[in-house]
């Protein structure tokens, strides 16, 4: 893996971790709001179908010959909706109560997408540490090349 490799990676990783972060805000701003169904940000994890042991086992056999790769990233596959149902509130007057009355309140629990969005955060800040990484090991390398 180059360095712009590692470059490509860590500014698509920002990107769907920003994304996933703006997802569960959402949710969060509409923890109150009636009828609202939580969305669960779907992420992919980008391996070229190895997994994490045979990742392990070509970087230890490529580790001194200078053949191991590793290839990887991270990828927004789509929103899922929660399938809990909110609970059920009796407000006749409301406009967007059934027939019986009955309004679903939202299924967001706020408490689990703050954890969430605070993970996003952890996540988008090490992916911001390695572009800023990359960045220094480039810089130094045309320093070395002058």
């Amino acid at each position: 893996m180059g360095i712009m490799d590692s470059m490509y990676i860590g500014a698509n990783a920002l990107k769907v971790h920003g994304h996933r972060l703006d997802i569960h805000a959402k949710n969060v701003a509409n923890v109150d709001t009636p009828n609202y169904v939580r969305k669960i940000p779907m992420l992919n994890a980008e391996n070229g179908g190895v997994s994490f042991a045979g990742i392990m086992s070509s970087m230890q056999s490529g580790f001194m010959s200078g053949n191991g790769t590793l290839e990887g990233g991270v990828s927004f596959t789509g929103i899922m909706e929660d399938p809990t149902l909110g609970e059920k509130i009796y407000k006749p007057g409301h406009p967007d109560a059934d027939e019986n009355g009955y309004i679903r309140a939202s299924n967001v629990n706020a408490m689990v997408d703050i954890a969430d969005a605070m993970l996003a955060q952890r996540a988008y800040e090490a992916n911001l540490a390695v572009l800023n990484i990359s960045k220094s090991m480039a810089l130094k390398a045309a320093e070395i090349g002058k």
